[in-house]
């Protein structure tokens, strides 16, 4: 069995050229994880938006900064499970080295090409707003990285979800609220837990989808701890607490309301995580539970829209 930092990790080719389409790249990059960048975005800048204070061009760096580091995470994921075998048996969506079409060190320059990019608009934000945030994103970097990367990755030790929380909930949606606004408002905390939680789940149905092959592998992630019924219980709890947090939302702003009819998608995506499904089966719900989050943070800024233009 092989466990990171312990057992050495089986041959990967390296000899070869890549054979990976532009197409197959951008799958690599996993498109249906990027509502997990967007979202928090959209929801940041809804907050600052119901206390006046939205910023176009503020949001649209953060909603960069957001893309490249979710793509890069993807990428250092991909090269950093790829050289330790993990993704040697799996039922979800194409790895560009565990496959072998792309030799290992293209994908890990692709995910600090992706990180760079993610830099330059963090830094561009931070100037703009707040010296300070320059370190909170290269901490947000290396949190990428040493998610499956270095010799004790966190990933690897069941944090996964709740790293996510942190980074795609708490610092993305509360930074972009205070690169627009130079404050936090309760709005945005309550925002921030909601967008975590979802975030966290699809997370976590990746996860749940893998238990299988990762308990094999050694990768001990938080679905491997708790198991396959206690993990579908967490998913639901998650994407309940996220509608919760709506609601306490809308007793300051009742136009959030209006973000509960991402209610119904996300109730859609449950199905196959009650029903017990597994592997492939599985795969669905992260476009779904994506999608629902999606909708939820563009209704959320269209109810701070209403809410300012009629005060």
């Amino acid at each position: 069995m092989c466990r990171p930092g312990k057992d050495a990790p089986p041959p990967v080719n390296t000899t070869h050229t890549s054979t990976a389409t532009p197409a197959q790249w951008l799958e690599g990059a996993r498109p249906h994880t990027w509502a997990n960048a967007v979202a928090p975005v959209l929801a940041g800048t809804a907050a600052a938006v119901f206390t006046g204070h939205g910023d176009a061009v503020r949001a649209v760096l953060a909603a960069t900064v957001a893309l490249a580091f979710i793509i890069g995470v993807n990428y250092a994921n991909d090269y950093s499970d790829g050289i330790r075998g993990t993704d040697d048996d799996r039922s979800g969506p194409l790895r560009l080295t565990g496959s072998g079409l792309v030799h290992p060190a293209a994908v890990k320059r692709a995910a600090f090409l992706s990180f760079g990019v993610g830099a330059v608009a963090g830094t561009a934000l931070s100037l703009l707003s707040a010296w300070w945030l320059i370190p909170v994103g290269a901490a947000c970097i290396a949190a990428a990285w040493f998610y499956t990367g270095g010799k004790n990755p966190y990933g690897y030790r069941g944090l996964g979800e709740v790293a996510v929380f942190v980074f795609f909930g708490l610092v993305a949606v509360l930074g972009t609220e205070f690169t627009q606004s130079g404050a936090i408002s309760g709005c945005g905390v309550l925002f921030a837990i909601a967008v975590g939680a979802m975030s966290s789940s699809v997370n976590l149905v990746n996860n749940l989808r893998d238990i299988p092959t990762d308990s094999a592998a050694g990768k001990i992630t938080l679905a491997v701890r708790l198991g396959d019924t206690r993990t579908r219980t967490l998913w639901v709890a998650l994407n309940a607490a996220a509608m919760v947090a709506t609601a306490f939302a809308a007793l300051s702003a009742p136009a959030v309301l209006l973000a509960l009819a991402a209610a119904p998608m996300l109730y859609c995506a449950s199905r196959p995580v009650r029903s017990g499904a597994t592997g492939k089966h599985l795969i669905p719900v992260l476009g779904l539970t994506g999608r629902g989050m999606l909708l939820w943070s563009v209704l959320a800024f269209l109810a701070a829209l209403i809410t300012t233009m009629t005060r």
